[in-house]
């Protein structure tokens, strides 16, 4: 299905004037509520704006996707609007905002919403695509534009549409200094091993850093009166600029396609014990799916 069929020219306004992304969204829904006057726009609101609160939703490239699933809606809907002259909001890349999308679904329906979410993305990843539809002087224009960019949103709800693209990664002779450099500075617990090409290796995690750190922790569980008079920490601190990731990497790595559904990869994730799985196509690393994305992004939403 074409991502256009999922526009009405009722719900789209192409020049609309306001000076901050909550006026948008409020302008937003006050269109929603003008074509659907029973139901509750402060409602509406209330479930947009606690969703916000949990992370901002400014896509960057002159986009925003301020969504929510939410009972005051029986069906998917997107409301779309154009801020020709952008405003300045919180995008991750600095653009100003030019096109924000509403997006309200029931809660039952998490699939289509998280395949239109990843559809909608893809759209405002094409070169060009924020000129041309700021550009147009009528909805029907906009959504022909829309139309002519051919997105599909798909039946199955697949790895791609909730994966994290832009996962950071290390090289096997990487060092330990650096891994913990990155998880820090990136805020994650697990990094994707890759080699030259691109080609996914292994993978090194908080769990490997520990390990590394207390070898043997088992004697020291059955021995606490008899810890060692070095603090092991201190040890990997000394060590963690000669470490190499390659000494002690899991080379036990879950991987999955990109094009496999989301359900075979949780399945995976229980099956291996695995915190992540990595994303790849032809061997090559080209994401990773955790825990944390499934459960932000399709339990919670």
């Amino acid at each position: 299905m074409n991502l256009a069929r999922f526009f009405h020219d009722d719900l789209v306004n192409v020049n609309m004037r306001v000076k901050t992304k909550d006026e948008a969204v409020e302008h937003l829904a006050n269109l929603f509520c003008k074509k659907y006057p029973d139901k509750n726009k402060k409602q509406i609101l209330t479930a947009v704006m606690e969703r916000e609160g949990y992370g901002s939703t400014s896509f960057g490239r002159g986009f925003a996707f301020p969504h929510a699933r939410t009972d005051a809606v029986d069906d998917l809907h997107i409301v779309l609007g154009i801020i020709k002259e952008g405003i300045d909001t919180d995008a991750p890349d600095g653009i100003p905002l030019r096109a924000i999308c509403l997006l309200l679904t029931p809660r039952n329906i998490s699939k289509l919403y998280l395949q239109t979410l990843s559809g909608l993305a893809n759209f405002a990843r094409q070169s060009e695509i924020i000129d041309k539809i700021a550009a147009v002087s009528s909805p029907k224009e906009l959504i022909s534009v829309i139309e002519n960019a051919g997105i599909r949103i798909q039946k199955a709800l697949i790895v791609a549409d909730i994966m994290s693209e832009k996962t950071p990664a290390v090289s096997p002779d990487d060092s330990l200094k650096n891994v913990a450099n990155i998880m820090f500075k990136h805020k994650v617990d697990g990094l994707p091993v890759v080699d030259a090409s691109g080609k996914i290796v292994g993978e090194i995690s908080e769990k490997e850093l520990l390990e590394f750190a207390l070898p043997d922790y088992e004697s020291f569980i059955a021995n606490l009166a008899h810890l060692p008079e070095l603090e092991p920490f201190e040890d990997l601190l000394i060590q963690e600029d000669k470490a190499r990731v390659k000494d002690v990497m899991n080379r036990d790595i879950a991987s999955i396609s990109e094009r496999a559904q989301v359900v075979e990869a949780a399945a995976l994730m229980l099956f291996k014990d695995a915190d992540r799985v990595m994303v790849v196509k032809d061997d090559i690393l080209v994401g990773v799916l955790s825990r944390f994305d499934i459960v932000s992004k399709i339990i919670r939403g």
